[in-house]
């Protein structure tokens, strides 16, 4: 009483030092169910992936190696897919169009905002043996409406003759799931 604040303690033992303390400048209410708030995250997976794969010349996507899958708790919870993958692009071509590109799948649905990120576009004519190293950061709001394993993974291809994309190159490429409650 008249302390500014008070504790709530486990009825006496040897063994027993759990005690709750509540400040009397703050309000709030004490959680007492299992059900999280709107916002909350509530699971984190989280994989790095280190292994070179390279992709040349093709006229499709193909798999970075870069994947992981999360089981969501709810239909209506949302999952925050973050991305921070290495990348290596290399032109041997005079000129010309050549480049690479990526995109981010659930399952086999493309998620990259309806398009794929370009990593690179050559249009104007450089030099040959071009070499670019890039970290591709990028973050999207998925709602899969499943409770089932739902697994999100990366894709590139490159463009032009004599190009050739090298995908988790020079260092970890990392991809981050994190459910968010509804």
């Amino acid at each position: 009483s008249g302390g500014g604040s008070f504790s709530l303690q486990a009825p006496s033992s040897s063994a027993n030092n759990r005690v709750m303390t509540l400040p009397d400048s703050a309000d709030g209410t004490v959680l007492t169910t299992t059900n999280p708030k709107a916002g909350n995250i509530i699971q984190v997976v989280q994989v790095n992936y280190a292994t070179a794969v390279e992709s040349t010349n093709t006229s499709s996507y193909t798999d970075t190696g870069l994947a992981a899958s999360i089981t969501p708790a709810s239909t209506s919870n949302t999952i925050l897919v973050m991305i921070s993958q290495n990348f290596r692009l290399a032109s041997a071509t005079n000129g010309g169009q050549n480049g690479g590109s990526i995109q981010i799948l659930r399952g086999s649905t493309n998620i990259t905002t309806n398009q794929q990120a370009y990593l690179f576009y050559n249009s104007n004519g450089q030099s040959a043996s071009l070499f670019n190293y890039l970290n591709y950061s990028h973050q999207v709001l998925d709602a899969p409406s499943t409770t089932s394993t739902t697994t999100y993974k990366t894709q590139q291809i490159s463009y032009g003759t004599g190009t050739s994309i090298f995908a988790n190159y020079a260092g970890v490429s990392r991809m981050t799931l994190l459910e968010i409650a509804s």
